[in-house]
Formats: C-alpha cells, structure tokens, sequence
C-alpha cells in the first residue's frame, strides 16, 4: 500500500508543497529516502523507528521506500520526521487515508516520540495557505508564533500519540492561552521608550538631516570624531520609523524564525548592527548545507547599523552594493539559490582618520597623510555612490550639554516621518512603489521631476562630471524627502541644492 502525506520544504521565505510518499512491499527489511535529502533528513530512519517504537506502535519489518516530491527541489532539516511517520501509519493500515487530506504536517520526532519545534513555521504556514491546505499539524513548541497565523487553522500536539489520537477520534490537545506580548497590535509598536532623540544633546543639524533621510529611507554615512553621538543617534532612528502592519510583522518575524526559530514576537522595526569583523557570510547570509538569512535580511523594513565601516575587511561593504540597489539578496549555491528580503537603511559611521582626531586644523591628529588618504578610500566609490545622506558630527560645545532638545523627540520626529510618508504614498498612488527611495529612475526624469531651475542645477552637475547617473537620481529621490517636510508638491531648487551639497561634501572629504 502507498500512503501520501503533505509537507513543506522552505527556500528562503517562500514554502512549496511536498508529497511524503511511503511504500511498504514485501523483501528484506531496509529503508530507503529518495528526493534529494540533506544529512539531517537523511538520518530520519532511525529518529522515526525509535518513535514508532517507543509510542507503541511496529516498525515494519519490510521494504520501506520514502520518496519527497517533487524530486528536484533539494530537502533540508528533520521537520519532515513527522510526516514520515504519519506516512508509515497509514501505510500499515493503522491510521485511514482520508484522515490527512488537504492537511500538512511538520515536526522534528525525538526517540521517545516527543515532537521538537521546526524553524521557519510562520513562512511555511503563510505557504500552506496560498497552497490552499485547511489544517496543519504543528509541535506544541511552535503555537505562539503559529497562533500569529489565521489563514490555516493548526493542531498542536505535544508527541506522536496526541497526534494519531486526533487523526482517529478527532481528539484536539489543550491549547496554549496566547500571551499577550504574541498578539499584534500596531499601536505605538515602534516606540523604545529607553531610547529617545532629546537625550542628543546638541547636533540639531544632524538630526533634521537624519529626520528627511527617514522618510524616504535613503542610506546615510556620518563622519566624526569618536564620542561625538553618532551610534546614539543611529539606535534612535528605529524610533521614529512608522509602525509596521500585519504583513510586514509576519514577514519580519518569518525571516527571523529561519534565522534562530521564533523566540518572541518582533513588532518593531529591527536595528542590527554587526560587528565590523564579520564575515561575508554573516552580513548577507550564506551557508554550506542550510542558507541563512544574514545581518541584511534580518534588518529588513528597518535600520542596518555598521560602526567603524572603514575597518570593515576589504571587499566586505562592497557586497551590499547590490542589496543596496534592489532590496533583495539572492545566495546561490551548488545545490539551490535561495532569495531573501533586504529593504534596509544603511547607516554608516566612520572616523576622520585612523587616530580619530583629525577636528578642525588637525592639530590633535597623529596621521600621516598617507594614513589618512588611505584610511577613506577603505570606502569604495561605488559604495559611496550609492550613500544619498553625508553627515559631519562635529564635537559639541560647553553649551550644547546645556541644551535639551525637547523639540527633537522622537515622537514629534515620527509624527512628521509619518505625515511626510502620507503625503507620498498620496502622490504614489496605483504605483508599484511607496517610498521616495524606491522611485524608478525613468519616473525621476519625466513625472516626477523636480523644478526646472533645480533639475538645470542637476544636469550642469552631470555634464561637469561631479555627478554619476546614479547620484543624479538619487539626489532627486532625497529632494523628494526634503519636499514632503516641508510641504512642498514638487522639490524646489534649495532641495537639490541641499542634495548636491551633500554628495560633494561625501567626495570632498573621502
């Protein structure tokens, strides 16, 4: 008798049905897995035998032929246990076919049959429903994160036994209550009420810099001497960020639970800032057997934070050029290519020169100048062509620690990130896009072009050879973000201006 049962099997985000057919024929006894299993698969014959056994039902003393369709998509991880032994069941007759239709199951079996959490639950039940699956039969370990799901209705169950139980009587496991930090709401979510930009004192210019470099999500690289606040203002940017909405959470925490499993719910935007000796691999994910997101994707919709950028290894920042551009990465590899999610905001922070002292005159600055020249071109052209926002953060004043800035607190800061957000998906409506950084280079030339004083000011730039293409759009997309401030319908010359300034600025001190 052959015996089918629904599965899932991930790459990177996006979840595609997999048939779990089981064969028990006649022969010497043996085990067979066929469709491109991974070593933890792989040794699912004796997790799955110990199980059986331990639960109290036979391993079949016959030709066990385990095949996973479809048989080109590689299978990864031991969550196909369950429906192996489900399978198994049905084949010898102990659990009816028709009890698992239109069902999908998921599970990693302990030898005593206990069922242990699988990562990237929420992915794979967003999947189940757009395969149209009714039901899922998941590990008791993962109903909080399961819970956050509506589209399919989910069984949890604690070992094999609960789970053949509710396959044949239709007896349900006492549900977990829902905790209340597992429910989501979007009131005032992305608010960290330890962290606030009126504790910056001084540094008022820089904040309404960073304040337009939010609304429209453009990466931004700030220079200065040690101590000056600029990892204080770059945790703070998270805080005046919107609050995200149902999808972008679920898309945020399925990253994250592929990343390391689900252990509380994410429903502010993410700030992650790896260290500068990371590796390749750490930033934008990578792996032999299994593809993890790296520090890119898991700051997605929110804010990637590198301190120190310039003593990053060589080759490093480079590889987020082309994240940076399309707001995805995409990780091949021998065996599969998987594509995760990367809209994030770049921040870089970096010093003047080696010793950090290089204020004014220099005259505190023990840098030779080939130290110097050497220490900004660890910042490569095309990497600082793709920076729309150059900060100086120069050290403050004897009055600036005096000072509060009240007027600068997040809140007030977020309530115009989101008014100015407002009036651009108003003027993007039936686009494809919602954010000024997003605008497609044709649209910047023709519908939504800045002044025609402010658009010559670009193209004089342009024919001098200051500007790339690249930065000429990008300056308009920021000029966009300094409009919707201000209240302006279409960017104005002093908006480009300020555009221009900033990536000459960017040239003149790299």
């Amino acid at each position: 008798m052959i015996a089918l049962v629904q599965s899932l099997a991930l790459r990177g985000i996006e979840g595609e049905v997999i048939t779990v057919e089981v064969d028990i024929a006649e022969g010497l006894p043996s085990f067979s897995l066929l469709g491109l299993p991974d070593s933890a698969l792989y040794e699912s014959k004796e997790r799955v035998r110990s199980a059986l056994i331990n639960s109290g039902f036979q391993w079949p003393q016959a030709r066990i032929t385990v095949s996973l369709t479809p048989a080109w998509l590689p299978k990864r991880g031991s969550s196909f246990d369950l429906p192996i032994a489900i399978a198994i069941l049905i084949a010898q007759g102990k659990i009816p076919a028709k009890a698992v239709v239109d069902r999908v199951f998921l599970g990693e079996l302990s030898l005593d049959g206990r069922i242990r959490s699988s990562r990237g639950v929420i992915p794979a039940l967003l999947a189940a429903h757009r395969a149209g699956m009714k039901e899922a039969i998941l590990p008791r370990a993962n109903e909080r994160e399961a819970q956050l799901i509506d589209e399919v209705d989910t069984v949890f169950a604690q070992d094999l036994r609960e789970v053949v139980d509710f396959l044949l009587e239709g007896k349900i496991p006492d549900p977990l209550l829902l905790d209340q930090d597992w429910q989501i709401t979007t009131s005032d979510v992305s608010i960290d009420r330890d962290r606030d930009f009126s504790e910056i004192a001084g540094q008022e210019g820089a904040i309404e810099t960073i304040l337009a470099a939010a609304v429209g999500r453009h990466h931004v690289l700030m220079m200065g001497p040690p101590g000056t606040g600029k990892t204080m203002m770059a945790e703070r940017v998270p805080t005046i960020l919107p609050p995200l909405d149902r999808s972008e959470i679920l898309e945020i925490n399925s990253i994250h639970s592929l990343a390391a499993g689900a252990t509380q719910l994410l429903t502010r935007r993410p700030f992650i800032a790896p260290h500068h000796s990371s590796t390749k691999a750490a930033l934008v994910g990578g792996g032999s057997s299994l593809i993890k997101p790296g520090a890119i994707s898991l700051a997605h919709l929110g804010v990637l934070f590198i301190d120190e950028a310039p003593e990053c290894d060589q080759g490093l920042l480079d590889s987020l050029r082309q994240p940076m551009e399309s707001g995805e990465i995409t990780i091949s590899r021998s065996h599969s290519t998987v594509t995760f999610p990367a809209k994030f905001q770049l921040i870089l922070a970096a010093n003047p020169c080696p010793c950090g002292r290089l204020i004014g005159r220099g005259r505190g600055c023990s840098c030779s100048s080939l130290q110097i020249r050497r220490y900004g071109q660890r910042l490569s052209g095309p990497l600082l062509d793709r920076i729309d926002v150059a900060l100086s953060v120069l050290p403050m004043s004897r009055s600036a620690f005096a000072q509060k800035n009240e007027n600068l607190s997040s809140a007030k800061l977020r309530s115009a990130v989101i008014d100015a957000r407002q009036i651009a998906q108003e003027r993007f409506k039936g686009e494809k896009f919602q954010l000024n950084a997003d605008i497609p280079s044709e649209l910047l030339r023709g519908k939504y072009r800045a002044e025609k004083s402010a658009m010559n000011i670009l193209f004089d730039q342009l024919d001098e050879g200051r500007l790339s293409a690249r930065s000429f759009h990008r300056i308009l997309r920021l000029a966009w973000s300094f409009a919707d401030l201000a209240g302006r319908l279409q960017p104005s010359k002093e908006d480009v201006e300020r555009g221009v300034e900033m990536k000459i600025h960017l040239a003149r001190d790299l």
